[in-house]
């Protein structure tokens, strides 16, 4: 499992940016319409995966799985198609966008029920943490990788690269032996109208996730809104090459490391609300600094440094986050769980990129990313505030026989 992950990280990794970077480079697309690209294509999938979360919650998983990655691999396998044979279009990048974003939904969902059959409850945080390093370190080294790849062979190379990532993710799960038995139902868990809203019911009536929850949406989709913003700024504004700005996001992820090798120590020192709450609060302090991108070697240096420190926060957080999560949520509802979170940051991704990409187009992207890092700012005061808040699991949630799911999918 942990061998799939690793691929589909990697490939992922070499991929990184790739439909903005063909936006730009093939279809010489506008700001707007490279906000719109990640705005759209998450949100219809959010939208089509809303009821992914009972059905994955009451099969079994690792079919689950594999199908999505095979769906991610033949939809994405269309880009490089059309592109040889000249018909490549924005349309069709807006579709490729909506199916990966449903299937990686469902895909988070069932790794996440299904690995908590395969990691013992005591090596919960270690096994986040881990899932965590594979995932920057993966990124550390594919977007070098990916931006050679473009200079050399053309701008679709990489995304073959990432369809062949999902392909062989499937494979490496289909390689697992170990017998899965099909979910059942009772009384409690059958189908019904209102049960697409037990996630979200759960994560808004729980005290400590509330919060959480609430401030990840704000964090996670303006530090992500920021990118389609950046691409424009970097490759057509300060005339970047493509391998200085893969360059730029690849060696702060070498910070992911130091954070995720962190989390087991810190939180056994500091406690686990502390982390969330202090390490939660100065990974949103980051972001304002590359409103201050200039070209140049000076302005390389900047996109490092900021990106840095905001990965070395976020890789610390992680963790802890995903272990807290998992371990304040019912068995029989994980999926379901899973699902909402992901939808819902699918949701806030695409309307905050959506507003970026108006605001650039009305103003410039780097007004658009001066606004998003001044409203960060303010997401620390939707952190749980009472270490009370934070408080220890109910044995029922998580009982001993109980094992908890990796960190997510990286796409």
């Amino acid at each position: 499992m942990w061998a799939a992950y690793a691929v589909s990280a990697y490939g992922s990794g070499v991929g990184f940016g790739a439909l903005p970077l063909i936006a730009v480079l093939v279809l010489d697309a506008s700001p707007a319409q490279v906000s719109a690209l990640s705005a759209v294509g998450p949100a219809v999938g959010a939208l089509i995966a809303l009821p992914l979360g009972p059905w994955v919650e009451f099969r079994r998983k690792r079919p689950v799985m594999i199908a999505m990655d095979l769906t991610r691999f033949a939809v994405v396998m269309t880009i490089p198609v059309a592109y040889a044979v000249g018909r490549l279009g924005f349309v069709q990048l807006l579709v490729v966008s909506a199916v990966v974003a449903a299937a990686k939904i469902a895909f988070s969902a069932a790794s996440g029920a299904y690995l908590r059959g395969l990691v013992r409850p005591d090596d919960l945080l270690v096994a986040n943490a881990r899932f965590e390093s594979t995932t920057w370190s993966s990124i550390a080294v594919g977007p070098p990788l990916g931006g050679a790849a473009i200079g050399v062979f053309g701008p679709v190379t990489t995304v073959v690269a990432d369809a062949l990532s999902y392909l062989l993710s499937a494979l490496g799960i289909t390689a697992i032996r170990d017998r899965e038995e099909r979910p059942r139902r009772d009384g409690r868990s059958r189908m019904r109208a209102g049960e697409l809203l037990d996630g979200w019911r759960h994560l808004l009536t729980h005290p400590g996730l509330r919060g959480l929850y609430l401030n990840n949406l704000l964090v996670s989709g303006l530090i992500m809104a920021t990118e389609p913003l950046l691409a424009v700024l970097l490759l057509r504004q300060l005339g970047f090459p493509p391998w200085q700005y893969g360059l730029a996001f690849a060696a702060p992820c070498l910070g992911g490391l130091v954070g995720s090798r962190l989390a087991r120590q810190v939180v056994a020192r500091y406690g686990q609300h502390r982390i969330l709450r202090t390490v939660g609060t100065l990974r949103a302090v980051w972001l304002i600094g590359l409103a201050f991108v200039q070209p140049g070697v000076a302005g390389l240096a900047t996109v490092i440094a900021v990106e840095l420190a905001i990965i070395i926060s976020m890789s610390l957080y992680n963790p802890v986050l995903a272990t807290y999560r998992l371990e304040h949520t019912p068995r029989d509802r994980i999926a379901r769980t899973l699902t909402a979170w992901s939808i819902s940051s699918s949701a806030a991704i695409a309307v905050l990129s959506a507003l970026g990409g108006l605001l650039a187009a009305a103003t410039s992207p780097r007004t658009a990313i001066i606004v998003a890092g001044l409203l960060i700012l303010a997401s620390p005061l939707l952190l749980p505030r009472r270490e009370d808040a934070v408080r220890a699991p109910d044995r029922e949630l998580v009982p001993v026989s109980a094992h908890p799911p990796a960190a997510e999918d990286p796409r």
